[in-house]
């Protein structure tokens, strides 16, 4: 098999200082977010399965750094995932550097070894989101989950149990950054999402579920919760499930305006579960039949 970094353009990096690396050593996550602004900013994957799952999803690669002992290893594994489709590296500029170089980069020892920056793309409104739903669409919605990892688990939690898109409301923690995306295994890049503007969830968030059809669940510990294996969300069409922040959980407001309180049911006196393994449990319990 032709190695996929035939014809690629390739740099040798030698200075941390260099500006090439700004990018991966220099700029926080949120810097980037903004780096094109007003248009959409840029973001760094890393490992060659998320990266390749970014590629296939058709976010742009701006550029990639890889560590140089890594170079054949990675760009294989990458091959390996991206199979026919690698003609899509041709134009990227590849930055290699030694381990001396590297080792200072924020998290270096969590990289694998690869890191790209990618162009974020427009997000499609809620509204136009909701539309492409089928008629026994399952959604879920993330208000205000602020810890990426968790964030990151329950895309992965989405994406294999069928979830048809992911509403996140913007203060939560973003989707798409390093460690939201590696967690998530890069499921991220497959699974439809938009953001919403966390006022304007609060305002009208459910209304604009239930006019779309939705009827909403929210996981809560209240006294009039349902369990989750309740026939009435089995036989329910559209479900929208939100899941709430890690520790003051949902909106009192959100959680009044559902349609269902659901509770997944405990033993040995455990109240509840971490929200990511919550949604795991909800979303299969929950999917299409």
């Amino acid at each position: 098999m032709k190695p996929v970094y035939d014809g690629m353009d390739m740099f040798e990096i030698t200075d941390f200082n260099d500006t090439r690396l700004d990018v991966y050593a220099r700029l926080s996550e949120t810097q980037l977010f903004h780096y094109y602004e007003p248009d959409e900013g840029l973001f760094v994957a890393e490992s060659p399965k998320v990266i390749s799952r970014a590629l296939l999803a058709g976010y742009e690669p701006v550029s990639m750094l890889i560590e140089k002992k890594e170079l054949e290893q990675n760009l294989g594994e990458l091959q390996h995932e991206m199979g026919d489709r690698t003609a899509i590296l041709q134009s990227v500029p590849v930055y290699v550097a030694d381990t001396e170089t590297l080792h200072h980069l924020p998290g270096y020892s969590l990289i694998r070894g690869m890191l790209c920056a990618f162009r974020r793309k427009k997000l499609k409104p809620v509204e136009k989101m909701l539309d492409k739903i089928g008629v026994t669409g399952r959604l879920a919605v993330l208000e205000s989950v602020v810890n990426p990892t968790n964030v990151g688990a329950i895309f992965r939690s989405a994406a294999a149990m069928g979830m048809d898109a992911v509403i996140v409301t913007s203060d939560s923690s973003d989707p798409l950054y390093r460690r939201a995306a590696r967690v998530s295994m890069g499921t991220v890049f497959q699974i439809p999402w938009t953001y919403s503007n966390i006022d304007d969830w609060a305002e009208n968030g459910i209304e604009t579920l239930h006019r779309h059809g939705f009827s909403v669940v929210t996981m809560a510990l209240r006294d009039d919760a349902i369990p989750i294996n309740d026939p009435a969300l089995k036989a329910a069409n559209r479900l929208a499930v939100v899941l709430g922040s890690e520790g003051p959980g949902l909106r009192e407001e959100t959680i009044v305006e559902s349609d269902y309180k659901v509770i997944i049911p405990m033993s040995n006196g455990v109240d509840s579960l971490n929200v990511a393994a919550a949604s795991a449990v909800a979303f299969w319990e929950l999917r299409k039949r």
